[in-house]
């Protein structure tokens, strides 16, 4: 079943992503995308870190169609944060 949307967390300049919620059925999906991975999707690199919400929601339906198919592929287990690299663009 794929996630549905839910809220934008915000950039974390400690892990060098993006991060951003999913819902699945009510329960909510942590998520987030590597900053090298969101370059990739937009064909650039080295985006400011004040620029990667713009990014991010330029970017949003293919990042959160990634984290639901991510998601689907993973063990159910309470608290797994789907987590997307440059490796799962290569699909």
């Amino acid at each position: 079943m794929p996630l549905t949307r839910d809220k934008i967390v915000g950039h974390d300049l400690e892990r060098l992503a993006f991060r951003f919620t999913m819902l699945n059925d009510g329960d909510v999906v942590q998520c987030q995308i590597s900053d090298a991975a969101m370059d990739e999707l937009a064909g650039m690199e080295g985006t400011e870190s004040s620029a990667r919400q713009a990014q991010f929601l330029s970017l949003r339906e293919t990042i959160e169609r990634i984290a639901s198919d991510l998601y689907d592929e993973a063990p159910r287990v309470r608290g797994h944060v789907v987590r997307i690299f440059t490796r799962h663009l290569e699909r």
